[in-house]
């Protein structure tokens, strides 16, 4: 009871650099989140038909996301120097494979004879792709993108260690102070606050998905 007492106290005390802690995590959310669906959905597109390019795209990406996150975070410094570049890349580079996946899954998973059916009514193949492939896939391609979002949230705080910011500042201040006085109070508050900001995101899709997809889609 103590320490949530003290927790609370140090939570209100430092509301601007929650504030600008929390604003620094979203953006990197957003941004790469935004970025990372555009890239990797043209990517499923354009390699949808050549399996070659198809597998190659795949083993790519993956290849991001088994890398050791704090060396891709440092990969790029000398090229980008520190802060939010390097971390903008890294984030980016480990949210495409989810959204990569479900778009190629998306689109392969479309009854052929649906397909037929739209050709058959005269439909162009970039009407065919917009009207029928895409709203199709799209339950599967979301279902990418929430994956990819709580990624990016946990792994956006450690951004820090890169000078990049974010709520991981809380973390990485906590664990150099231990065990001084309000060092468990600041893990806790970036940790908890990446997991309200994860939740937050994970609502707001699931109310996209909602918005976006039919009920007899889904």
């Amino acid at each position: 009871m103590d320490f949530l007492e003290s927790w609370w106290t140090f939570m209100s005390t430092r509301g601007d650099q929650i504030q600008v802690a929390l604003g620094e995590h979203t953006v990197y959310v957003v941004s790469v989140l935004g970025l990372a669906s555009v890239f990797s959905i043209g990517l499923g597109i354009a390699t949808r038909r050549n399996v070659l390019a198809r597998e190659l795209s795949l083993a790519v990406t993956s290849v991001f996301l088994t890398l050791p996150s704090l060396a891709l975070f440092t990969i790029f410094i000398p090229l980008v120097g520190l802060g939010f570049a390097p971390s903008f890349i890294a984030l980016f580079l480990y949210s495409l494979l989810p959204i990569l996946r479900n778009t190629i899954t998306g689109l392969d998973g479309i009854d052929q004879s649906v397909l037929e059916s739209a050709k058959g009514m005269g439909l162009t193949p970039r009407q065919v792709l917009l009207t029928v492939q895409l709203p199709l896939a799209w339950p599967v391609i979301l279902a990418g993108i929430r994956v990819s979002s709580m990624l990016i949230v946990g792994i956006a705080a450690i951004a820090t260690l890169v000078a990049g910011g974010g709520l991981g500042d809380f973390i990485k201040s906590g664990l150099a102070r231990l065990p001084l006085p309000n060092s468990l109070e600041s893990i806790w508050t970036g940790t908890l606050l990446c997991l309200l900001l994860a939740l937050v995101i994970d609502l707001m899709l699931q109310a996209l998905k909602r918005a976006t997809i039919s009920k007899g889609i889904r």
